[in-house]
């Protein structure tokens, strides 16, 4: 990359994090041009605005600049940019290729710090972020909230939780764009590195073999990575050694979701850990069964039991359904159940066979299982589960 622009006023306050939010490609690509000639810039771009416009703040936190195109829907974009503003944490910049004026005038009344008019030149945008830089206060630390918490629990054992668990973080990494850790807990041996067809050296039970000393250096020399970005602690390929104890699974998960965005848990049929991390109330369950009488049971006690009171905290997954072979009626289902199943993962058989022979996750082809956990995956990262070539807020995102 040539032509790099020094930006006046910005030695020492450090790398820039920005946010650029973009419908149209071409517009985005211009603007994602000028900012590739401005050092000390960490960019990813969002093929479209956010589909909940309450979960701006958590999408953007750990950006310090968002750039947003007011062209393809004004009103949308004016709002956008207010929500934004309104939290305080960031600087907003607008660009537009008409730049009428009662837009502009709209955009800085929402709070847009600076408006840019295509096409604009490199020192407009060098001289723009060097006011961001001095406003920034070098020796602030990052705030960063926890991240949020996703675990597969199974009524009992071969309900497909490891399949499903592993399946729906490889395209929460994907659809996001963001951080994302799934832990293996489904112990004494567990399966998700085979599902995602990678070979790693450490497991949880190294993280076990001493807890006061997990730190995320430590964690972060245990992990192996898929290609799909998604990070990986997996079980262990042997008897592990190491207790598993509460206190053990409060450290690990407390570690990883201060340093990732999204923490995904294969918890197997672990209730022997109810009391643990796993469990707290800001954790999404997503309850693993099937059709069957032993799995209805199972899904009946747990739910009155332990997750009565979740609401939208907890999550029914009926997994290999298929409709026309039910020998319960949907009413009995959702009586047995005592609430409706959020989620339906249909029976196909031929894909599943296929992916567990090669060591190829579902997520990576085409079928109707990736489709039924590709639009869990996007609700659970606050996307449109529609316009599925788009894939939504975060497809493209991509950093330079």
């Amino acid at each position: 990359m040539s032509g790099f622009l020094e930006v006046p006023g910005a030695d020492g306050i450090g790398v820039l994090s920005i946010a650029l939010i973009g419908p149209d490609e071409q517009r985005r690509r211009a603007i994602a041009g000028v900012l590739a000639q401005c050092p000390d810039l960490l960019t990813r771009e969002f093929s479209s605005y956010p589909a909940d416009l309450d979960r701006l703040p958590s999408m953007l936190e750990n950006h310090d600049v968002v750039i947003v195109d007011v062209d393809s829907d004004p009103r949308l974009a004016v709002d956008i940019v207010e929500r934004i503003c309104n939290d305080g944490s960031q600087t907003v910049m607008a660009f537009s290729a008409q730049a009428e004026r009662e837009l502009v005038v709209q955009c800085m009344r929402a709070g847009a710090r600076e408006f840019f008019t295509l096409p604009l030149a490199v020192s407009d945008m060098a001289a723009a972020l060097a006011r961001v830089s001095t406003r920034r206060p070098a020796a602030v630390a990052i705030k960063r909230t926890n991240g949020s918490l996703f675990v597969f629990l199974g009524v009992k054992g071969g309900c497909g939780v490891t399949t499903l668990a592993s399946n729906f973080a490889v395209l929460l990494a994907q659809e996001s764009g963001k951080s994302t850790l799934l832990i293996d807990l489904g112990l004494p041996l567990g399966d998700v590195a085979i599902n995602l067809g990678i070979a790693t050296e450490f497991s949880t039970d190294n993280a076990f073999q001493d807890p006061t000393r997990l730190d995320m250096n430590f964690l972060s020399s245990l992990l192996g990575k898929h290609s799909s970005g998604l990070s990986v602690l997996a079980g262990p390929g042997e008897l592990p050694r190491n207790e598993v104890t509460v206190d053990a699974v409060d450290r690990l998960l407390t570690v990883a979701r201060q340093n990732f965005d999204y923490v995904v848990v294969d918890a197997g049929s672990r209730l022997d850990l109810k009391g643990s991390a796993l469990f707290d109330v800001s954790a999404t369950i997503y309850l693993v069964a099937q059709v069957g009488i032993s799995e209805l049971r199972n899904s009946n006690r747990l739910i009155s039991r332990f997750f009565a009171t979740r609401g939208h905290g907890l999550q029914i997954i009926l997994n290999r359904y298929t409709p026309q072979a039910l020998i319960f009626g949907e009413e009995h289902i959702t009586r047995a159940l005592t609430r409706p199943a959020q989620w339906q993962i249909p029976d196909d058989f031929a894909s599943a066979q296929r992916t567990r022979n090669t060591s190829t996750p579902l997520a990576l082809e085409d079928s109707p299982i990736s489709i039924a956990i590709r639009k869990m995956a996007r609700q659970a990262c606050g996307l449109h589960e529609d316009h599925e070539k788009k894939r939504g807020f975060s497809l493209f995102g991509r950093s330079h």
